[in-house]
């Protein structure tokens, strides 16, 4: 071996990451979990895409003109790019992918944008005019969305296609295989119009119970994974993980949140839920079960976003305050048996989390004995995460919920807290309605100016900590443990990943070959 060529980039190799849940769906506007987001964003590429500092840069997209009036972008495509199978990708996949969204058929959260579209034109096969109704603010970030080959699902339902489980993008990975609950396993992209990965294979695995992926760690059958507070704060702290991983640790781009089902009678009345905020300690979750790694959260917007409202302010936990504010609202302890009851019906409702997920059974069992000592029985349900979203979210057969958002840095939440978008499959799924919100989310989409935004979204915010359609409960820190032969790692406002592309094992630190048993 030559030495002096010891630590260069190189390519080769495989990179084995693991998560507790699966996949739902390799159909991007179908996909609303964020595990399959995670695969959509290495399999396909949008327009647009953010860099390290969240500033919008082109992708599929050259360029882009804004008209003055706010209401056209003309997009100049890349004539280089090729689909997995290796049709060109052209203009009229980008309109097929416009038509596939705003189609009644597809069931995607995602048509919102794109039906404020008046026309999409193509020009010729690398030029493409948008023409919106009006002024529409998130109309270029809403380009980030992954575009789908026409010529595979022209004649599809997206719905059901077996496309799904098969993908075929454009973007710096190529779907291999998918082995349900087991593992999803990815393929470099040798004609990817960016720079080809370094990383040969990318592999997903999937392993529900957090020790065992932790067991995996030690034992070499996963190079990257999210950690726990604990894991982070004790269980990395020695020689072995010092010496063979990376850690690190950064705000996340998400908060969590108990979000109640407000057709269910218990939690219609605003005063029942404002008392439910005021009996649990957020802190007291943030230092037990986060271990500090984590800050409160009051609304659906991050700290560091120019849509923060700063003078919302967390409850204090107040257990007198919140008996009284029960008992306005008719529940009082009538029998003596420590739970609060009216109308003869006694305060009980199950909280669904996902199966594998401890920190929020840790924080679930938290809020139990906490609501407790308002009198208010709490019962917590694990179940897996493709049956929690498909058979309860998704159906609206809940009480309440144990969940969390990921969020863009474009702080439209339309589709989140709008009553338009209460359907099966969209993101008002507790069915939150409320006029003046409903005004100020359509009005933030039409104002372009940063500023006067900015007002909009700080009095949505506080609308919705003054209603807590959801309580509020975290921003808990991304912990991601990285394994050290993997270079060119670095941290940013927007995570760790925005450059995967360029991580890279030198040739002389390479643990896997093509041949390696874990890619059969």
């Amino acid at each position: 071996m030559d030495y002096s060529l010891k630590g260069l980039p190189a390519r080769g190799d495989c990179l084995i990451a693991a998560s507790i849940a699966d996949a739902i769906t390799l159909i991007p506007m179908v996909a609303s979990d964020s595990a399959s987001h995670e695969l959509c964003s290495l399999i396909y590429s949008g327009l647009i895409r953010y860099d390290k500092d969240l500033n919008i840069i082109g992708d599929l997209a050259l360029s882009w003109e804004i008209s003055q009036n706010g209401r056209e972008i003309v997009f100049t495509l890349r004539d280089d790019v090729r689909w997995h199978d290796a049709v060109p990708f052209t203009a009229d996949d980008v309109l097929f992918t416009y038509h596939s969204l705003i189609d009644p058929k597809t069931r995607t959260p995602y048509a919102g944008d794109f039906n404020k579209i008046e026309s999409l034109q193509v020009i010729n096969p690398y030029k493409i005019k948008v023409t919106y109704a009006q002024p529409f603010a998130p109309a270029l970030s809403s380009w980030a969305m992954p575009i789908i080959p026409r010529h595979l699902l022209q004649n599809e339902d997206l719905s059901f296609a077996k496309f799904g489980r098969q993908p075929v993008g454009t973007g710096p990975y190529k779907f291999v295989r998918w082995v349900t609950g087991q593992q999803i396993v990815l393929k470099a992209n040798d004609d990817y119009f960016g720079q080809r990965p370094y990383i040969d294979y990318y592999i997903y695995r999937v392993i529900p119970d957090p020790s065992t992926m932790f067991l995996e760690l030690q034992a070499g059958g996963v190079d990257l994974m999210g950690l726990t507070p604990l894991q982070y704060n004790r269980q990395t702290q020695n020689v072995y993980f010092n010496r063979c991983f990376n850690k690190y640790s950064y705000p996340s781009h998400g908060y969590t949140y108990l979000g109640y089902n407000l057709r269910d009678n218990k939690f219609k009345d605003k005063k029942v839920r404002v008392a439910l905020d005021m009996a649990v300690d957020k802190q007291s979750i943030i230092d037990g079960v986060l271990l500090g790694l984590g800050r409160i959260c009051t609304g659906p917007f991050l700290p560091d976003s120019w849509a923060y409202n700063k003078g919302v302010m967390s409850r204090r936990r107040d257990i007198p305050g919140a008996k009284r504010l029960l008992a306005q609202a008719g529940w009082a302890d009538t029998d003596g048996d420590g739970i609060i009851d009216k109308d003869g019906i006694k305060f009980q409702f199950c909280l669904l989390i996902n199966q594998g997920n401890s920190l929020r059974e840790y924080a679930a069992q938290m809020i139990q004995q906490q609501l407790k000592e308002v009198g208010v029985m709490m019962r917590i349900q694990s179940i897996e995460w493709g049956v929690l979203l498909g058979e309860f979210i998704n159906k609206k057969r809940f009480e309440a919920v144990l969940m969390g958002w990921g969020l863009p840095p474009e702080p439209d939440c339309l589709d989140i807290w709008h009553s338009s978008r209460v359907r099966e499959g969209e993101f008002n799924f507790i069915s939150y309605k409320n006029e003046e919100v409903d005004r100020l989310l359509e009005q933030g989409r039409l104002v372009i100016d940063r500023a006067s935004r900015a007002g909009i979204y700080q009095r949505i915010h506080s609308i919705l900590y003054d209603e807590q359609p959801y309580m509020f409960l975290w921003i808990e820190d991304s912990l991601p443990i990285i394994h050290k032969r993997f270079k060119n790692i670095k941290s940013s406002p927007s995570g760790i990943r925005y450059n995967f592309t360029e991580w890279y094992v030198p040739s002389e630190e390479q643990k896997y070959g093509p041949r390696h048993k874990v890619l059969l």
